[in-house]
């Protein structure tokens, strides 16, 4: 696995979680491996895991002392430093039972502790029976986790502990190694980069209780900011009203109204190297709105809109030489001319491009298909992607284009 005599791993710090499986045999192959790519590796196992494998072989290999309980004696084992310590989590195996927890929050190891308190990304290899998984159970709990922003080694398809052939089978420790020597080697690429990025709708106030807003649940916004952080940049997400979980290490920053969001922009926009707006941000605020409740004597009524700072077209105009900006452009009709009128308008240097007419595409789907124009008058044409792979080809398009 050394390539060329370099330690492709080197003072990475990894913290491998063992949980319950047949599988946890192969525990003690990755921590080898992860030792001789030059790692420093800490072990947690749950009580389960012990039955598979013995603390002792690990902590041999590893030469670190295995965690298994949240209390020893008098001492608290401090999940949230080991949390804090480590450059990845890798949960290997990543069984069915501890797959379920993670998904709905429970805490009830170390383990589980360490999990919902890591600020590091965390990436699983599950090992379980074909029948386990194919669930539809464990295919929701999948679903879940990587909604959190976690990853997901694929299963092999192979012999099984029941003496089965199919689905399930852990990937092997080498495979393992090369997933986590091509996470260190992208994350690297937004080293020293500050990244801002919006997302989300605004709220533009009627009256205490009502307000405008439109459909925008974040998910993009949010996906990028998540790519961003793991490629090694410092990402702020400027984010109207949403539902969505914060992203691990991204300084976030809550806004209500068009207005909000363009302080904030302004205020972080300066020392930003990367602008990426997202957000889907209100054209029009009520002039006048009610302090109190309207309620409901009149037949009609109406509002007196009156138009918002243009956020895109403010930050385009201030932007420096050494900076990138990109705008989005969710359009009806006439999507290709409007993208590119709003390109050049805007002073942006790209302009992403996503329709409403597009299956799968625009507010409130896991997925988006868009078509990217830079300044160069260049076109590039993704089809259909869940949003996590299509943060990634935003960011590699951005970065394969442009001397950032």
């Amino acid at each position: 696995m050394q390539t060329q005599g370099f330690f492709m791993l080197k003072n990475k710090k990894i913290l491998l979680g063992v949980s319950g499986s047949i599988a946890a045999y192969k525990s003690a192959v990755l921590v080898r491996l992860l030792k001789k790519q030059g790692a420093e590796v800490k072990i947690i196992m749950t009580p389960a895991a012990k039955q598979f494998v013995t603390p002792l072989s690990l902590s041999t290999l590893s030469k670190n002392e295995v965690l298994s309980d949240l209390t020893d004696n008098d001492s608290w084992a401090n999940h949230v430093m080991l949390g804090r310590w480590a450059d990845i989590m890798l949960i290997a195996p990543l069984s069915c039972n501890t797959l379920s927890k993670m998904a709905n929050g429970l805490c009830d190891n170390l383990l589980m502790a360490v999990y919902l308190s890591a600020t590091c990304p965390v990436v699983m290899a599950p090992a379980m029976d074909e029948d386990m998984w194919l669930h539809p159970s464990t295919k929701l709990n999948l679903q879940k986790v990587q909604s959190f922003g976690n990853h997901i080694i694929p299963v092999d398809n192979g012999e099984l502990a029941s003496g089965l052939h199919g689905l399930g089978r852990m990937a092997e420790p080498e495979i393992i190694i090369k997933w986590l020597i091509n996470h260190f080697s992208v994350c690297n690429d937004l080293s020293g980069k500050k990244v801002l990025i919006t997302a989300g709708p605004t709220y533009e106030k009627i009256d205490p209780v009502r307000f405008i807003g439109n459909h925008s649940t974040g998910k993009m916004g949010f996906a990028l900011a998540s790519e961003c952080q793991k490629r090694g940049a410092d990402v702020t997400l400027v984010c109207g009203p949403v539902l969505q979980s914060i992203p691990t290490g991204v300084k976030f920053i809550n806004v209500i109204s068009a207005s909000d969001m363009l302080e904030a922009c302004m205020k972080e926009f300066e020392n930003a190297d990367i602008t990426i707006m997202s957000a889907a941000v209100a054209d029009y605020t009520v002039q006048q709105p009610q302090q109190d409740k309207i309620k409901k004597h009149e037949e009609s009524f109406q509002l007196t809109l009156s138009k918002t700072t243009d956020i895109l077209k403010s930050l385009g105009e201030i932007k420096k030489s050494h900076q990138l900006l990109v705008g989005f452009a969710l359009e009806t009709s006439n999507e290709r001319e409007n993208a590119i009128s709003k390109l050049k308008s805007k002073n942006a240097d790209f302009i992403v491009l996503n329709s409403m007419n597009d299956n799968g595409a625009g507010f409130g789907h896991d997925t988006n298909k868009i078509t990217i124009f830079d300044k160069a008058q260049n076109e590039f044409h993704f089809e259909t992607k869940s949003k996590t792979e299509v943060a990634k080809d935003i960011i590699n398009t951005i970065l394969n284009t442009t001397h950032v």
